[in-house]
């Protein structure tokens, strides 16, 4: 007898985040509620969602609300969330130090959290990094978290991968180039980037792949938005462009992933032995580069 397939809907969310905690939940109770109406099992949020992220890149940033992990606001979202998965970010408080952290919840509680690892530009000077990306099991499936620039690195995706993960979800807050931006956000080249990395990231692992992100603009920085919904294949199923939305796609997770890796398993077909040293420290790197008379320094290249 055929298995009967499990179509599941996934969304998900564009959206703006800002400093005001209650104006945050209320509006997560919002896009919980039109998921819920649409049938969604799966619902990311992006990046920071819970305080707002950073309103520039440059270190002079006043840092969100530090939230306990296991406080007032995290059972809030749990209580949204009720029956459906929900992943959304916040500045997570640990004694004296912060991270910006992914939870992940049902209205049973916490499924699983992620301490971003990969910081860009000045972003230390407002969080601690995190240490290791890990699945865990939720109703809709294994999952594992990201958040935006961890993307950028193959390694975090292709960790998750190998512990078993049949949806990778990356919440971002990821904002259009400074330096060169173009006047259609749709073109600028830091949305081009994030399409990439979104599709690559689920075409190498083959696996489900969803990406939501910050929208609108928050102090210097303008999000590009673009949250999606990509298929094991690399396919986008939904995008919401660069305005807010809610991208909403389904499929049969496990029906997908056993499709795209029947004949051609890129996990399955691995070298290891022949990859040399992958997992060793970082080499010393130049930080600066000169141009003529011009030094440009790292933030500059963004």
């Amino acid at each position: 007898m055929t298995a009967t397939p499990t179509v599941t809907r996934i969304a998900a969310v564009a959206a703006p985040f800002t400093r005001d905690l209650a104006a945050d939940l209320a509006l997560v109770g919002q896009l919980v509620d039109e998921a819920r109406e649409r049938g969604v099992r799966l619902l990311a949020l992006p990046e920071a969602c819970l305080g707002g992220y950073l309103s520039t890149m440059d270190g002079s940033a006043e840092p969100p609300p530090a939230l306990d992990p296991d406080g007032p606001e995290i059972r809030r979202l749990a209580a949204l969330a009720g029956d459906l998965v929900v992943c959304a970010g916040y500045c997570e408080r640990d004694g004296e130090l912060r991270y910006n952290s992914a939870v992940c919840v049902t209205g049973d509680g916490v499924l699983g959290r992620h301490r971003k690892v990969h910081q860009p530009l000045a972003e230390p000077a407002a969080y601690a990094a995190g240490d290791r990306f890990a699945t865990f099991d939720t109703p809709v499936g294994k999952l594992g978290m990201l958040i935006c620039y961890d993307k950028a690195f193959p390694e975090a995706a292709r960790t998750l991968a190998l512990d078993g993960a049949e949806i990778g979800v990356c919440l971002s807050a990821w904002p259009g180039s400074r330096t060169e931006p173009a006047a259609d956000l749709a073109l600028d080249r830091w949305t081009h980037r994030f399409d990439l990395f979104d599709q690559a990231r689920a075409l190498e692992n083959q696996l489900v792949w969803v990406s939501a992100n910050q929208s609108g603009t928050f102090g210097s920085l303008r999000f590009v938005g673009r949250a999606k919904v990509v298929d094991p294949g690399g396919e986008v199923l939904a995008s919401t462009g660069v305005g807010a939305g809610m991208a909403v796609a389904e499929l049969d997770v496990a029906e997908s992933l056993l499709l795209a890796r029947r004949t051609m398993g890129y996990l399955r077909s691995r070298r290891p032995d022949a990859y040399g040293p992958t997992s060793t420290p970082t080499p010393a790197v130049v930080t600066s580069r000169r141009c003529g008379d011009l030094t440009l320094l790292p933030e500059a290249l963004w």
